[in-house]
């Protein structure tokens, strides 16, 4: 059994979805790339990633008894494990199925990187949305076909994060819910920051993801016993960054 399948055994994470491999490089540096990421780089990225990222949506939108979850966070437990590519590559499969509209919201104001991911300005977005007034559509940009959207992070200021723990934020949230078939929420890393878990508990469960050969039992720990504390439903757990394979039976397995 593998030192990452035992961080997740451990840590108490239900392994009932499967871990999605970042890409090589998440982010254009230079103009060519830039023009790549403008038609959606995300849709370039290799069939094992596609059909991971499948898996993943199946599992949390479309394989469930009870009603599916409409409003999800995702949130890695330290910084730099994916996190937000994962969020990104999930709202493009799950708009793919056609269900309904997607909007995918950047709210880790602390490390924004959905806007360039999609190839769009961060001009206009979350802050600016529960700051100002308006319908989301004045803030929302479609980013591809008619079904996904994009509400960027919008304009930083240094109280901006604490934005994401008001009355305003669980107003908006629900706007959201009405507005959109399916709403993902990017957060930062619940390891550093409270946010996540604020996010969480507007929303109908997070997603957990882990770095292979990085997250530290301890650190995973900790952050499943602080979300079931605050009554957060851990929807599932994905093991990123992963350089083996994981057989299907252990998706299964507790």
């Amino acid at each position: 059994m593998s030192k990452n399948f035992e961080l997740m055994q451990e840590a108490g994470i239900s392994l009932n979805v499967p871990a999605i491999e970042a890409p090589k490089s998440s982010l254009a540096t230079n103009r060519k790339a830039k023009e790549k990421v403008a038609k959606s780089h995300l849709n370039q990225e290799d069939a094992v990633a596609r059909d991971e990222s499948l898996k993943l949506v199946q599992s949390i939108f479309l394989s469930r008894s009870e009603t599916p979850p409409r409003a999800i966070v995702f949130a890695g437990i330290d910084s730099g494990n994916g996190c937000s590519w994962i969020c990104a590559r999930v709202a493009e499969t799950l708009a793919d199925q056609r269900l309904g509209t997607v909007c995918v919201v950047d709210a880790n104001l602390r490390s924004p990187s959905l806007p360039e991911m999609f190839g769009v300005t961060n001009h206009y977005g979350l802050t600016d949305f529960l700051s100002k007034r308006g319908s989301i559509r004045d803030f929302a940009k479609l980013v591809r076909s008619d079904n996904l959207w994009l509400l960027s992070c919008g304009s930083l200021e240094a109280g901006s994060p604490g934005l994401l723990n008001s009355e305003t934020m669980k107003l908006r949230v629900s706007e959201l819910r009405k507005e959109f078939d399916y709403v993902l929420i990017d957060s930062p890393p619940l390891k550093t920051y409270s946010d996540g878990i604020a996010l969480a508990q507007v929303a109908d469960g997070l997603v957990l993801v882990l770095e292979a050969n990085s997250t530290r039992r301890e650190a995973a720990a900790k952050v499943a016993e602080n979300l079931r504390a605050a009554q957060i439903k851990i929807l599932g757990a994905v093991l990123n960054k992963r350089t083996f394979p994981i057989p299907e039976a252990l998706y299964k397995m507790m």
